[in-house]
Parts: C-alpha cells; sequence; structure tokens
C-alpha cells in the first residue's frame, strides 16, 4: 500500500518533467524571432482551426467551422515554445518549429504535431 502512495506522489513531477523532442530537421525558434513571427498574426491549421495571437499578449483558439473560441494569454519562453494560460484556469505550453517541409508546425507535450497552413 505505501509504495502505491509512493508512486502516486511521484507520478504528477515525473508528468511534469515530460520534455517535448523536436524530430530531425525541424529547426527550433529563438525567443525573439518566435514572438516576432507570431504577435499579431494569426495562424490555420489544416483542420481550419485558428491560433490568433495578439499584440498585447491575448490568445485565442478558434475551432474548426465556427466550434468556438477558447481565450487566454500567451507567453513567449527560450527554446522556441509558447504557453498559454486560458481564462477558464488550464495552461499549456508547446513547442514551436519550422518543419523538414518549411512549414511552421506545433508539438504538443503528447508529442502530436499540427503543421499550419501557408
Amino acid at each position: 500500500m505505501i509504495r502505491w502512495i509512493f508512486l502516486l506522489c511521484l507520478l504528477p513531477a515525473m508528468l511534469a518533467a515530460q520534455e517535448i523532442v523536436p524530430r530531425d530537421g525541424d529547426v527550433l525558434f529563438d525567443q525573439t524571432t518566435l514572438d516576432t513571427r507570431l504577435r499579431g498574426t494569426t495562424i490555420r491549421f489544416f483542420d481550419d482551426g485558428q491560433s490568433r495571437f495578439f499584440e498585447d499578449g491575448r490568445y485565442t483558439y478558434t475551432y474548426a467551422n465556427e466550434g468556438g473560441t477558447g481565450y487566454g494569454y500567451f507567453e513567449v519562453g527560450e527554446n522556441s515554445t509558447i504557453c498559454i494560460e486560458f481564462v477558464t484556469g488550464f495552461s499549456r505550453c508547446d513547442l514551436y518549429v519550422t518543419d523538414s517541409a518549411g512549414r511552421l508546425t506545433v508539438i504538443t507535450t503528447s508529442g502530436d504535431r499540427f503543421p499550419t497552413r501557408p
């Protein structure tokens, strides 16, 4: 029983320690370049979802086919990451890279890759 309690206590620490790993051919951004590239712009994904990065740090994600919008605030971090704190209290950090095909691609902590449309 004590072992189970110990393992359950370690689980959040192990999940937090997961690192997003880019693929060979992915090119990372420095903080300034990523900020300049995204602040004040909207990126579109192949499922027609859209991420909008406002000049003042606000963020919205609109799901495909006008399926609703999530609101929050973004912060550009080091090592090609952007962290978003949603108004609901949920937060996430993703890795932004240029993939081997030259597309801006978002990589989640679970390793899912979402290339953007030009």
